[in-house]
């Protein structure tokens, strides 16, 4: 499929990863794209390696199976880089997002050569600047939609509008700061 994008994250259990790639497929269907969002479960536990993915498309998605070839790879949490090769079948054509403060050279060191786009964002300060605590998933699936460009960030802003509303209908409260962790997340992605 030519329009397919795949998308792979990588993450710890606990971490929010599994729900991105879930927000990222509700926000893409609702902009009228066919859509494929699940995670890849094993003994999984808190703090644990996890695996989930995501498929975008234009046209109807026939293929059901996990992501070996992704476009794009998202890195919620960078000490996954020392213990997964978060960089497999990756492709050349796509990015890899990190969430992460380390250096230029750390991080090229880590990615088994990989030769395409590399982008990084500080996920812990945007949500502990928005939220008051340590939610990396909400910067990182702005970050993706951003690099991907799977949807306007007006579209993907006001689809997340909608759906927080309807997510936190008993906490109110905490809307404002998840659509501000997005907005800022938009503007503080840095390429490598």
């Amino acid at each position: 499929m030519e329009d397919l994008i795949e998308i792979r994250w990588h993450g710890r259990g606990g971490q929010g990863a599994k729900t991105a790639s879930l927000l990222l497929a509700d926000a893409a269907f609702n902009t009228g794209k066919y859509i494929q969002g699940f995670p890849e479960y094993g003994p999984e536990r808190m703090g644990a390696p996890i695996t989930a993915y995501n498929r975008i498309s234009t046209k109807p998605i026939t293929i059901h199976s996990n992501i070996y070839e992704p476009d794009y790879v998202v890195v919620v949490d960078d000490s996954l880089l020392e213990a997964v090769d978060v960089t497999a079948g990756l492709k050349k054509t796509g990015a890899i997002v990190i969430n992460t403060t380390r250096d230029k050279e750390y991080i090229k060191e880590h990615l088994n050569g990989y030769e395409g786009e590399i982008y990084t964002i500080d996920a812990r300060k945007i949500s502990e600047e928005a939220l008051g605590k340590y939610f990396p998933n909400t910067p990182m699936l702005a970050a993706i939609v951003k690099v991907s460009k799977v949807m306007s960030d007006e579209d993907f802003l006001e689809d997340m509008k909608g759906s927080f509303k309807h997510k936190f209908a008993k906490k109110p409260e905490v809307i404002d700061g998840n659509m501000k962790a997005l907005e800022m997340a938009l503007k503080s992605i840095e390429r490598v």
